[in-house]
């Protein structure tokens, strides 16, 4: 496997043709392939298997789209929810079984095994390079993408996509103002408004969009708490001050992200439990915390989440 390490470390795949530059016989891939040792990506493409088997879902389908664009060349650009990936921005539950792509030769739409090939209109300065790929521009692979999947997905996307940097909402907007009346399009013209990138995760972003379905006060995002002498003891993902509540998301990542090097995952509870103490003590204020799990029961969440909201209020007002 080192005459393919190259390869394996620049696109984590390699050809069949690259296999056989190096030295290894048509019968020695057939017998790799069945063994396991090497995973076939596709037609003519091929990854370690040890290491395939450590990706995610998200990381596979870039390396399958790699594989994907080696083999149409320039005639294609990726797009759609290959192209959110290309452009590195969150996902979630979007599907990933297939590689999507933009025609830029004028081919015609049509789903051809892995790969869904997409007829569009497209300008020379839609088509830009991520992950040194073709896509299309991330505002159109975001609003592609979010009109083809359920509401509560389509949401999510549009706030990462804002999160993400690669566009802003000036940009996001113009964008739909011209994709407005394509297929299915129609599905985020309700969305588009309420687009936040200041939901700081996809865990915030089904929060948001839980207290929006439940006819909830939607709170303000990245409410800063401070001190009395100005500086900040901290920043909530959620608020509704005139409720008198605070609202957090906590996901395992969330801890992950907050450990320093030599720090034990206690350390860090234990810290975060200090901070949310004082950020009740400046403000007066109840926490409420969500989970991931939190949101496969959706209504009894919205439940809690209006009760914390009724018991606050009326604290607030003896």
């Amino acid at each position: 496997m080192d005459a393919l390490h190259y390869f394996i470390e620049r696109d984590g795949f390699f050809t069949t043709q690259m296999a056989l530059e190096v030295g290894y016989a048509k019968r020695d891939i057939t017998r790799m392939a069945r063994s396991g040792e090497w995973h076939r990506i596709r037609r003519g493409a091929y990854a370690p298997g040890a290491m395939w088997l450590e990706l995610d879902p998200v990381a596979q389908h870039q390396v399958r789209a790699r594989a994907v664009m080696r083999s149409l060349g320039d005639s294609v650009a990726l797009s759609h929810a290959s192209g959110v990936v290309a452009h590195g921005i969150d996902v979630w539950n979007l599907p990933l079984d297939r590689v999507h792509v933009t025609r830029l030769d004028g081919g015609a739409g049509r789903i051809e095994g892995d790969v869904v090939h997409h007829e569009g209109f497209s300008l020379g300065h839609e088509v830009v390079e991520a992950d040194r790929m073709k896509a299309m521009l991330p505002e159109r692979c975001v609003l592609e993408a979010a009109s083809r999947v359920d509401t509560e997905a389509a949401w999510c996307l549009l706030d990462a996509g804002l999160r993400s940097g690669t566009f802003d909402r000036d940009r996001l907007e113009a964008a739909y103002g011209i994709m407005q009346h394509w297929p299915f399009m129609h599905r985020v013209r309700g969305l588009v408004p309420f687009a936040d990138g200041r939901s700081g995760s996809i865990g915030e972003s089904r929060g948001k969009h839980l207290f929006r379905s439940f006819g909830l006060p939607q709170p303000e995002l990245q409410y800063k708490v401070r001190r009395a002498d100005g500086s900040i003891a901290g920043v909530t993902d959620w608020a509704w001050p005139e409720f008198g509540l605070l609202g957090e998301f906590d996901g395992r990542i969330k801890y992950g992200r907050l450990l320093k090097p030599g720090q034990d995952p206690g350390d860090v509870v234990f810290a975060e439990k200090r901070r949310e103490d004082e950020l009740r003590e400046i403000t007066g204020f109840s926490m409420i915390r969500l989970i991931w799990s939190d949101f496969a029961n959706a209504a009894a969440t919205a439940a809690r989440v209006r009760r914390a909201l009724n018991l606050s209020k009326g604290m607030q007002t003896k």
